[in-house]
C-alpha cells in the first residue's frame, strides 16, 4: 500500500472523493507511476499532480485508470463530472462572520437597489462568467498543445528504436507518420509487423506503434480507421466501436484485451 501525501485542505469534498478513489485503484493495480504512465498514456509527473490534488485529471485519464484498476468506468466518470464542476467553481475560501456592532440606536433604513443598479450587477456577473469561460478555454487549449507535443516526441523516440523493423514513410519533421502494414498470420494470429502486444489499453489521444498495429488489424477486419498514422483519433475510435459491435463485444471505443484478441484471431468481413 502506498503512503499517500495528505491532500490540500481547500479541496472540495467531491474533488477529494474522486482523488481518493483514483488512489485506491492505483494501489489495487500495484503499478508504479511509471507503470501507470505506460498503461494509460499519461506521464508519471501528470499522475503525481492528479493523485496529489494539484491538478484535476482529464476524463480520458480517469477512464483509463478505471480499466487499469478493474473498476466500473461509468461510475467513476460520474464522480469525475461532479468533481470537474466543483473544480471550475474554484476553491471556496470562508472567513469568520464579523461580530455585530453594539446596539447604539436604530439602524439607518436600507434602501432597495434601483433597477439601474440591478442591471449593472447582472452585467458584471455576465462579464465575469464570460472571462472565466475564456480563461478555461485557453487553459484547455494550452494543455492539449503540451500533450500533443509530448506525444509526438515519444513517437519520434519509439520510431528511432524500431527503425529496423517498422516500415514507414516519414516527413522531414518526423510527423505525421504513415505506417505500412505487413500482415502475416502466425499460429492462428494476425500481426502487422509493428507490435506484438495483446493487452495494452488504447484510447483517445494515444499515439505510437501499438495504435498503428491496431489500425492495421482494424483495416484487415473490414473496419476502416482512416490513415495508418499511429494516432488514436475519432476515426479510429469509430472503427473500434464498429468492430466491437459486429463481434459482440462491449462497445466502449477502447482497445482492451478482448478487443485485441478479436483483432488478432478474427476473420476479415
Amino acid at each position: 500500500m502506498s503512503h499517500w501525501r495528505e491532500l490540500p485542505a481547500e479541496l472540495h469534498p467531491d474533488v477529494r472523493h474522486l482523488i481518493v478513489r483514483l488512489r485506491r485503484l492505483k494501489d489495487r493495480s500495484e503499478l508504479s507511476k511509471r507503470g501507470l504512465a505506460a498503461k494509460t498514456g499519461y506521464s508519471a509527473k501528470s499522475w503525481q499532480r492528479y493523485l496529489n490534488g494539484r491538478s484535476l485529471p482529464p476524463r480520458e485519464a480517469v477512464e483509463s485508470m478505471a480499466h487499469v484498476g478493474g473498476d466500473n468506468p461509468h461510475r467513476l466518470l460520474v464522480l469525475h463530472e461532479i468533481a470537474a464542476q466543483r473544480w471550475s467553481e474554484g476553491r471556496a475560501v470562508t472567513t469568520p462572520a464579523a461580530a455585530p456592532a453594539p446596539d447604539d440606536g436604530p439602524a439607518p433604513p436600507e434602501h432597495a437597489p434601483t433597477e439601474h443598479q440591478r442591471q449593472g450587477r447582472h452585467l458584471r456577473v455576465a462579464v465575469t462568467a464570460a472571462a472565466v469561460v475564456t480563461a478555461l478555454s485557453v487553459t484547455a487549449a494550452l494543455l492539449l498543445a503540451v500533450r500533443l507535443t509530448e506525444a509526438r516526441a515519444q513517437l519520434a523516440d519509439e520510431r528511432a528504436g524500431v527503425a529496423a523493423t517498422a516500415v514507414a514513410t516519414v516527413s522531414e519533421s518526423m510527423v505525421p507518420v504513415i505506417y505500412t502494414c505487413e500482415l502475416e498470420q502466425r499460429d492462428g494470429r494476425w500481426y502487422a509487423g509493428l507490435s506484438r502486444t495483446t493487452d495494452i489499453l488504447l484510447s483517445n489521444t494515444q499515439m505510437g506503434l501499438e495504435v498503428a498495429e491496431a489500425q492495421c488489424l482494424l483495416q484487415r477486419a473490414g473496419s476502416e480507421p482512416g490513415d495508418i498514422d499511429g494516432v488514436f483519433g475519432p476515426k479510429t475510435r469509430r472503427a473500434v466501436e464498429r468492430m466491437q459491435k459486429r463481434g459482440g463485444l462491449i462497445v466502449n471505443g477502447v482497445i482492451d484485451p478482448p478487443t485485441w484478441q478479436a483483432l488478432r484471431e478474427g476473420v476479415p468481413q
